[in-house]
């Protein structure tokens, strides 16, 4: 098949080019370049476009049989200050894409969705069942009493694994947009009967991860410390529970949904993990160590926005997707201790 990589040549549109590639598909990578995520040495041999250009989109969707959308503003941010950006970028240009698709007849999507979406994960109520915790109060975090009681009654609530028909609940700018782009996603899959697989991310790591930036990921940002000598830094207690998934397995799932047909007129989310959770601290420790760098230093508080417990139920992946995550923790945490992340962008001065 031929198909549209949009965000071609990011951390995980690059492997997902290259998955696509050694599959036997042609592939048309498209990225803007974005100097924050690329800096100025990216080797990049795809089309150097945006996808807000309707022109452009015009051009390259003939002939292309899916669109797997990768091209995004992303991470947790700095202040809702960013707000503008992640919108422009994330849902105005996945609109200009949708409605180029159906300008050029394109009708299968594979977005890249994230479990952000979800806010906090699933809990448990051993009185309530399965409840939603309200947002964390400052004076509980201040504390150090960081995981969201039961809403009802106050108790301790038991986290588990979030299945996919969770209520939407985005506490971030990022998690707000990534959100919109699959209500748009939807919409234009009615609308046009067209089929989209929402491919909601779980806590992706290594090759290729952008660096010493406040918009990457958990795992680069302790990588870069332990670079530097400085030990990682930990929030909260360390305990708070994630899904960290090897962004190889994240290629192979997108070549997954590429290659399968979702029902038609509809989105179809899917979680992507690992389908093992740890948590932040083991993440650190183990990162640490295989970098021969000093143990972490767990400083409590927390970032506005940030939950305590999202891991993710990976039936949905296996069962429709034939998805099931090949390299394990211990297998990626050691190979990204010493994997090429990307170099930070230039600052540029007048």
């Amino acid at each position: 098949m031929r198909v549209m990589v949009t965000g071609g040549a990011g951390f995980v549109g690059s492997h997902v080019a290259e998955a696509l590639s050694a599959r036997g598909h042609e592939t048309v990578p498209v990225d803007n370049l974005l100097p924050k995520a690329h800096g100025e040495t990216t080797t990049y041999p795809g089309v150097v476009g945006d996808v807000r250009d309707p022109a452009l989109l015009a051009s390259l969707l003939r002939g292309v049989d899916v669109v797997c959308h990768q091209a995004a503003v992303v991470g947790h941010g700095v202040s809702p200050a960013d707000a503008p950006e992640y919108v422009l970028h994330n849902d105005f240009g996945t609109a200009v894409l949708l409605s180029a698709m159906h300008e050029t007849g394109v009708t299968r999507l594979v977005l890249a969705s994230s479990m952000v979406v979800y806010g906090e994960g699933r809990y448990e109520c051993p009185t309530h069942g399965v409840v939603r915790p309200a947002p964390r109060r400052d004076s509980d975090v201040d504390k150090g009493s960081y995981d969201p009681p039961c809403p009802l009654c106050g108790v301790a609530l038991a986290p588990g694994l979030v299945p996919e028909d969770a209520p939407m609940d985005p506490r971030s700018t990022y998690a707000a947009t990534k959100a919109a782009q699959e209500f748009l996603a939807s919409a234009w899959a009615r609308q046009t009967g067209g089929t989209v697989w929402a491919l909601r991310y779980h806590n992706v790591y290594g090759p290729r991860m952008p660096r010493d930036t406040p918009y990457a990921g958990v795992a680069s940002l302790f990588r870069s410390a332990l670079e530097r000598g400085e030990a990682p830094v930990v929030l909260e207690d360390g305990n708070q529970r994630r899904d960290f998934v090897h962004v190889a397995d994240v290629a192979l799932a997108n070549a997954l949904a590429i290659e399968t047909q979702a029902p038609e007129g509809s989105l179809v989310p899917v979680n992507i993990c690992s389908g093992t959770p740890h948590t932040v601290g083991e993440l650190a420790s183990e990162l640490a160590t295989a970098c021969s760098g000093p143990p972490p230093k767990v400083v409590g508080g927390t970032r506005p926005g940030d939950v305590r417990h999202v891991v993710a139920d990976p039936r949905a992946a296996r069962e429709k997707l034939g998805f099931t995550a090949r390299t394990t923790f211990e297998q990626g945490v050691a190979e990204f201790a010493t994997a090429p992340l990307r170099a930070p962008a230039a600052r540029v001065t007048s």
